[in-house]
């Protein structure tokens, strides 16, 4: 992580500095906001910007948007009134932290806020099996295409490659090509030159220059206009690049890394996409499942998240009990890893008890998630109340678990087995026992209710 500081922070700059570094962080500092803005113009680059609370934040943050400098700020300060901490939230800060901080404290808002500190969570076998390859390649300088659904943590993959790589000493600089209109990509891309057009108050860096020595992430790339396809292929090419209003080439030193989510075979085809450069970024393909087909990496997700925002929140850290924890593996996820986060860090506001269960993982608008047309739901609620079935067998519970998911299904062996975590045969020996012992079971089609 690259933290600049601006201004004095109280008095308190050197131990921020201090605490930032303990957790790995490059630290900058500068005394004022217009020379934090030329630090950034200049593609020095940082990944979050501690500003002192007295300093005018809104007209930093605005002149950065000027520039189309993104950045997330925090402001810090010494013994400051709370109008003055909620003033520098409404001008654009992310977060205030009061100084004197605590160190714990400190780092579990720098990384909620930077979120640069992403850890890859692998666990299902489909998903080891890309960070295997992940790891065979990293140290190359080959460039990577990867693909996946919206969410599914390519960013966090493109970030895993760099820290595995010999470039991970030097910048890691992102840049979305879907987030940025068509007319100023080159511009952010390449740079520009003082009067270049309109605007250019001053010379710019771009995204290649800043992240010189290290790697670039072109993500969702298959958004780029095909004019600038062809730039973008002369400079992986000849690695090196012109500004815009520039007099001569700039040779850049870095490693391409390139996202989609969408078939760029298939835009090849269709002519809004250049082959040549398909060829050129997709030296490696690595494609991430959806979070629907990794139900461990789900899980294991889950977790880290809670963690992560119990800290970052100062709540306590609560686990999910097992409704909750099939809720989560049944639940199809239309938006991955990013959904599940969301979920998550509402589950830590909303949860109470001990445990969280199914009634604290809900949607942005508060109300209940419905998975699986509610045979996810309705599957959830059986595992909880099994889970309070004190004073019963396992194989009581067991049996009224399995007959209460095939009566959800409709009678349906195979998808009873999968929200139960068993194999098929498995399910119909069990099946099997239960009709020779006398007891109703659902036929296809039917529920033991429909039955009767």
């Amino acid at each position: 992580m690259r933290v600049l500081i601006v201004g004095s922070l109280g008095g308190q700059s050197g131990t921020a500095t201090k605490m930032a570094m303990d957790r790995g962080a490059k630290v900058a500092q500068v005394d004022t906001p217009a020379q934090a803005t030329a630090y950034l113009r200049a593609g020095r680059g940082a990944d979050l910007v501690m500003v002192d609370v007295g300093l005018d934040i809104g007209a930093f943050i605005a002149a950065n948007a000027v520039e189309r400098i993104t950045v997330p700020v925090v402001a810090c300060g010494v013994n400051v009134r709370p109008e003055a901490a909620a003033a520098a939230i409404r001008a654009g800060a992310k977060e205030f932290i009061p100084l004197p901080a605590d160190a714990e404290l400190m780092a579990a808002v720098l990384e909620a806020v930077s979120d640069d500190e992403r850890p890859m969570v692998a666990r299902d076998k489909s998903m080891l099996a890309v960070v295997e390859l992940a790891n065979r390649i990293a140290g190359s300088d080959a460039s990577v295409l990867i693909t996946g659904e919206s969410g599914v943590g390519k960013e966090v993959m493109a970030r895993y490659l760099h820290r595995k790589s010999k470039r991970a000493a030097k910048p890691f600089v992102s840049v979305n090509c879907a987030a940025i209109p068509e007319n100023l990509l080159e511009s952010e891309l390449f740079g520009h030159e003082k009067g270049a057009f309109t605007g250019a108050v001053a010379r710019r860096v771009g995204k290649f220059e800043e992240a010189d020595g290290g790697t670039l992430l072109l993500d969702e790339i298959s958004e780029m206009d095909a004019r600038l396809q062809a730039k973008l292929l002369r400079a992986l090419q000849e690695r090196e690049i012109d500004r815009v209003g520039g007099s001569g080439p700039v040779k850049v030193n870095i490693r391409i890394l390139a996202t989609s989510n969408r078939d760029l075979q298939k835009a090849v085809r269709d002519g809004i996409f250049r082959e040549d450069l398909l060829f050129r970024l997709n030296v490696v393909n690595l494609a991430i499942p959806p979070l629907r087909d990794r139900p461990e990496d789900a899980l294991a997700l889950a977790d880290h998240f809670l963690k992560k925002y119990a800290a970052a929140n100062g709540l306590p850290h609560r686990t999910l009990n097992d409704a909750a924890r099939l809720q989560i593996t049944t639940r199809t996820w239309a938006g991955n890893v990013r959904e599940l986060e969301n979920a998550m860090h509402r589950a830590v506001l909303l949860a109470s008890g001990t445990e969280i269960g199914p009634d604290a993982i809900r949607a942005p608008d508060g109300s209940a998630f419905q998975s699986g047309g509610g045979v996810a739901r309705q599957a959830a609620e059986a595992a909880d109340a099994a889970h309070h079935m004190v004073g019963r067998t396992v194989a009581e519970v067991e049996q009224d678990l399995i007959l209460d998911t095939l009566d959800h299904c409709l009678g349906n062996r195979t998808h009873a087995a999968n929200i139960l975590g068993i194999s098929i045969r498995t399910l119909r020996n069990k099946l099997k026992l239960y009709n020779d012992q006398g007891i109703s079971v659902p036929a296809p089609g039917e529920s033991r209710a429909g039955a009767a």
